[in-house]
């Protein structure tokens, strides 16, 4: 018992010292000793097993405070990649990532998902296509992040995807056969909600929430700083809220759902009405279009319109600091955003208005892909890292 005490209080210092190479890099062995509260004598021995692994390096000398300059540490973000993939609808789009997150490669595929298997088989070509232009580096590929349009439970199992038409899937099965690498399914929302607060609009806050807004709508939160997912795993399905009663029918089962009035789907089957003789127009041709065509613009506000009132019972129920609009309407921010205000403003409880912000992301269409990334990476450090402390006894 002593022993394995030894292992996991080593893994926690070992977890620690890296973090804080990441977060405050460059820095020196003497400060991560005063930082952490550690003795120096621990961080020279974890910080050598670090550098031996390759998750971390040493810079040049840094500023003196008196005596010898200290040589500094920097995290080797390229000591392994994550490849990151967002499966929507009528997309499949893939990045290749440095474990920091920064983009290396992307792809971008339109097509139709509804069949499982065909999807299966375009989402492992779209791995293989990335995997091929890794750099060299000491682990290669080290996690596979998948974000789903759906329901996924906290084993990673495809519940739900109502707008694909899934059900009861184990993605991650057929993915980690193909490729012999640690897979994690999330949800897209959740995975772009993980993405916002590590890498985007949410850093400042620690109680924000996250919509997605493409052919459907979801929602992740990040509540107290962490990312909240309920009981089972399946929190967030704000898309499939209803507000009209006996509204709309959904693929899901119900009625009235909110992502049938304020997605991107809602804005094309409007859009139909007003164009019938425009076939397979997009979002982005819609976009163009209303600078020259005066019917237009009042469908993105109608849209606006319904955001905003999703948007008041997120506000009434989290009173977050921010919500932040991601996913393929956010590249129509300009057409939505006055109209999403003006109905939080006029609907919310006044108390819920004071200090919450609404803004749209700055990751573009890349947070889903992103924060499944970002799971991957985390998941290969903190694996690898405990691997390597069990290991050493």
């Amino acid at each position: 018992m002593m022993k394995w005490n030894q292992q996991v209080v080593k893994l926690n210092n070992k977890q620690i010292i890296l973090q804080a190479i990441r977060d405050k890099a460059p820095i020196s062995r003497a400060d991560l000793s005063q930082t952490l509260g550690l003795t120096k004598g621990t961080i020279s021995s974890l910080v050598n097993e670090l550098l031996e692994e390759k998750l971390c390096v040493e810079s040049g000398p840094g500023e003196s405070s008196g005596g010898r300059r200290p040589v500094m540490l920097l995290f080797n973000d390229r000591a392994g990649y994550t490849i990151g993939i967002d499966v929507g609808v009528n997309y499949i789009l893939g990045i290749l990532t440095t474990l920091n997150g920064d983009i290396i490669r992307k792809e971008k595929q339109k097509t139709d998902n509804k069949d499982y298997q065909a999807a299966v088989g375009r989402i492992i070509s779209m791995i293989k296509d990335l995997h091929q232009s890794v750099p060299e580096s000491p682990y290669g590929v080290v996690g596979i992040g998948i974000g789903i349009p759906g329901i996924v439970d906290n084993e990673g199992d495809i519940l739900l995807a109502p707008n694909l038409g899934w059900e009861y899937k184990n993605l991650r099965k057929e993915i980690e056969a193909a490729f012999s690498i640690p897979v994690i399914i999330e949800n897209e929302a959740n995975a772009g909600a993980y993405a916002e607060k590590i890498l985007g609009a949410g850093q400042d806050c620690d109680n924000m929430v996250y919509v997605s807004a493409g052919i459907g709508i979801g929602a992740g939160f990040i509540l107290n700083g962490q990312l909240f997912k309920g009981a089972n795993g399946i929190s967030g399905e704000m898309g499939h809220m209803s507000i009209q009663y006996d509204g709309l029918p959904c693929p899901c089962g119900n009625k009235g759902c909110w992502e049938l009035y304020a997605s991107e789907r809602a804005l094309l089957t409007k859009a139909e009405a007003i164009h019938p003789n425009q076939e397979d127009l997009s979002l982005e041709d819609l976009i163009e279009l209303c600078d020259t065509n005066r019917q237009t613009k009042p469908l993105f506000e109608e849209v606006g319109t319904f955001l905003g009132i999703g948007m008041t019972n997120i506000a009434n129920t989290f009173n977050p600091e921010k919500i932040i609009i991601g996913n393929r309407l956010a590249m129509a921010k300009d057409l939505l955003i006055e109209s999403i205000l003006a109905n939080v403003k006029e609907r919310s409880l006044k108390n819920n208005q004071t200090d919450l912000q609404i803004v749209f992301s700055n990751l573009s269409v890349y947070s889903a892909a992103l924060g499944a990334a970002a799971h991957g990476a985390e998941h290969f450090l903190s694996i690898d890292l405990h691997k390597k402390s069990v290991n050493a006894y």
